[in-house]
């Protein structure tokens, strides 16, 4: 009991067997609309404990394009995204590296969270874009990192991080993203993101905290074509969604290609929401809205679960773990259900 009111200090006892459902659950439990992040059940690959950052939706801006990235602060974006990457030609890299270090000093990004895409690891191109980014006088506070695909490229991204940084002193830990895109990265994915957590614990610089689907690298890798309803990548998206939710990692799902057929994309973001992903990649910002609307609890769900939560704490009195509430019964999955639909509220009320 000294361990579950350390972990639940709102919540009186309880019976023990709901006890051992609480403590199997861990105190961030999720339900369909989860920015919780399940707690593993290995002590070895526990993280630290982080400020949990909405990113429903995540937008991708060519870091070459100054005009585009201007616009940052009127999209009313979760997370905007300056990018190295695929949104810039070869040729035109090194003028990504220069705009997005000079936007980083002169962009107020209002309530949008700044983050930069590098290059891949093994792309050759990542110390240059770490040296460039990191020479302005403002970091993002996410950095972004496609195309890891294994181990041995999340430790020698590691090493390159805390080279660059260790002689800056750093108020918050950066916090990292990175993308599985390949069959062997899928694969090794839970080795992969039990390094991260043990490297993010170790390091003064950053912290790992989700991993991003690249479903369409994905698909060129296993020889897959995309169809409309995406059956073909159904696996690889429960299987990215599982582990990083048994990592305590935000899990940011596929982009829609088609950003001009808007009910195809509010019906493949309701589907990510109910699979337990916390937001979902955007191309173009008319997505914006849709896939945030998707990721966040509605009025009615909100007042639901306040209210659960209230008979919850005035059953408590009888001792009794499960109670009927609007005619339904309730155990202890469903409140926890419940108290992640309130924080998540919260957290998306708060960035706003």
């Amino acid at each position: 009991m000294v361990l579950m009111k350390r972990l639940y200090p709102s919540i009186r006892p309880i019976s023990a067997a709901l006890s051992c459902v609480l403590l199997a659950r861990g105190p961030h439990y999720s339900g369909n609309f989860t920015h919780s992040l399940p707690m593993c059940s290995s002590s070895d690959v526990y993280p630290m404990n982080r400020k949990y950052v909405p990113r429903r939706a995540v937008l991708y801006v060519p870091g070459n394009d100054e005009r585009k990235l201007s616009k940052i602060p009127s999209l009313n974006v979760d997370c905007a995204v300056m990018d190295c990457e695929d949104g810039v030609a070869l040729n035109r890299k090194v003028e990504a590296r220069e705009t997005i270090g000079r936007m980083l000093g002169k962009l107020n990004f209002g309530r949008s969270e700044c983050c930069v895409r590098f290059n891949s690891v093994s792309s050759g191109l990542m110390e240059e874009d770490i040296k460039a980014v990191f020479s302005a006088g403002k970091l993002p506070q996410t950095i972004m990192v496609p195309k890891v695909n294994s181990v041995q490229e999340l430790q020698v991204l590691s090493k390159l991080l805390d080279s660059s940084l260790h002689d800056r002193h750093i108020a918050e830990k950066l916090s990292l993203v990175i993308f599985i895109e390949s069959a062997m990265a899928l694969l090794d994915l839970k080795d992969i993101c039990r390094k991260g957590v043990e490297l993010s614990i170790k390091s003064k610089i950053f912290s790992l905290d989700g991993l991003v689907f690249g479903s369409d690298d994905f698909c060129a890798d296993i020889g897959a074509v995309r169809s409309k309803d995406s059956k073909e990548l159904l696996y690889a998206r429960q299987k990215i969604v599982t582990t990083a939710k048994a990592f305590r990692l935000q899990a940011i799902d596929m982009v829609h290609i088609d950003y001009k057929d808007q009910e195809s994309l509010r019906q493949q973001a309701v589907e990510g929401a109910g699979m337990g992903y916390t937001g979902k990649q955007v191309i173009h910002p008319s997505q914006i809205e849709i896939v945030q609307e998707a990721f966040c609890p509605n009025q009615e769900k909100i007042q639901w679960a306040r209210e659960l939560i209230q008979a919850f704490e005035q059953h408590q009195t009888s001792g009794k773990g499960a109670f009927t509430f609007r005619g339904e019964m309730i155990d202890m999955p469903l409140l926890l259900q419940a108290k992640n639909i309130v924080q998540l509220a919260e957290s998306i009320q708060t960035k706003s």
